[in-house]
Formats: C-alpha cells, structure tokens, sequence
C-alpha cells in the first residue's frame, strides 16, 4: 500500500487555465462542496468535477486544477492534494497512471473553506478510481483528518442553507457538530426540509454517499 507521505511527495499538482476534454461519462465525477462566506449568511454551492484519463502514462498518475469559478487557494490546493494522496492509498488495487483533472465551478465567486471540503474530495477519488456512483441529493462538509477520520468545520448552519437552494435533502457533517455555539443543526434542517447525519469516518460517510464499502 502506498503510504499517504509518499504519494503526498510523489504528487505533480498543476493549476491550469483551460478545460482538457471529458473522459467517458464512466469516470467522471460530480462532486457538490459545500462553503460558507463572509458576505451573507447563505452559503455557496460548488460543484467539483473530477474525471480520469486512465491513460498509461505517466505512470505515476498526476492530479491536475482547472481554474474555474471558485478560487483555488492554497488551502484548498493543499486539502485536495491531500485528499488525493489518500485515495491512491485506500485503493491498491487499481493501476493508478495518467491524469486525474479537477474543475471547480459555482453560482457565485468564492474561494471556500479548503480544508472543510477535504473529506468531500477524499470520497469524489475514490469513487472515481473504484467506478462507484455518487448517490444524487447528499453532500458532505467536513475535514479530512490523518487516519480516514473526518474532522470539524464552521459555517453549516450557511453550508445547510446553499444544499437546500440546490434541491439536496441529506446533509452528512462530522460527528458532535449537530449543536454548536451558535446552531442547532436539528432546528435549521426542519426549517430547510433536510435530514441531516453525523459522520466519523472516511468509510461511513462513504458507504452513505454511494452506498458502497470501500
């Protein structure tokens, strides 16, 4: 199994300015991120679409950002880097060569919460690498932790809000984040219509998402 340090090191992550064509509809990903902004209390919706060559070379397969309409900055550039080198890892059995494109697209100019999309981008590579679907109207916000864990964000109760706009009705957050200094996870998604669940794992939230094990 490739160790997540040294997938980490081995990793070409380029930001390019304009959009490769679409592999075949089998590998390519919808991937919903959700953020919260300074601005209002609202939230933003991205959409990170994320699709696989699987040409033969390069052999050591390389991941790829396309600037879009969100702001990929240094955190979210480091979150998907990371995510990324954990899905080579969860997934020895694939022949992990070519190139691995990323394009972040949203209604509105934003440049999210990198690292709370971690987890979410965790489980887009490995579904794209296994061929497994994402199950329509659930999205994920948490951080991707050392371990597969999944790790504590702000702003849901805006990130709840931006789902809800976009017609999603399960909402999965880490574990122990339901009540919060300023929310009441249980009260906003009554008043949003969604149903919202607590995640600790990489695998469980996983399982929800395309309802398949790793």
């Amino acid at each position: 199994m490739i160790r997540l340090t040294a997938a980490l090191c081995l990793l070409m992550l380029s930001v390019l300015c304009f959009t490769p064509p679409l592999a075949s509809g089998e590998y390519v990903i919808e991937l919903p991120i959700l953020a919260a902004i300074r601005a209002n209390n609202k939230g933003v919706f991205e959409m990170l679409m994320i699709w696989w060559d699987q040409k033969p070379t390069p052999e050591l397969v390389q991941l790829q950002a396309i600037i879009g309409g969100v702001n990929l900055g240094e955190s979210k550039l480091s979150a998907l880097a990371q995510a990324f080198a954990y899905a080579v890892e969860r997934t020895p059995h694939i022949r992990h060569s070519g190139t691995v494109s990323v394009r972040g697209v949203a209604y509105a100019s934003s440049t999210s919460d990198g690292p709370s999309a971690g987890a979410a981008m965790a489980i887009g590579f490995i579904a794209m690498f296994k061929g497994d679907r994402l199950q329509p109207q659930i999205a994920l916000t948490g951080t991707f932790e050392r371990g597969g864990s999944i790790g504590p964000v702000g702003g849901i109760p805006d990130k709840l809000r931006a789902a809800a706009r976009e017609g999603y009705r399960t909402i999965l957050v880490p574990t122990g984040q339901i009540y919060g200094p300023n929310w009441n996870l249980n009260q906003v998604a009554m008043e949003l219509n969604l149903i919202v669940k607590e995640v600790d794992t990489i695998d469980q939230a996983y399982e929800l998402m395309t309802g398949q094990h790793i």
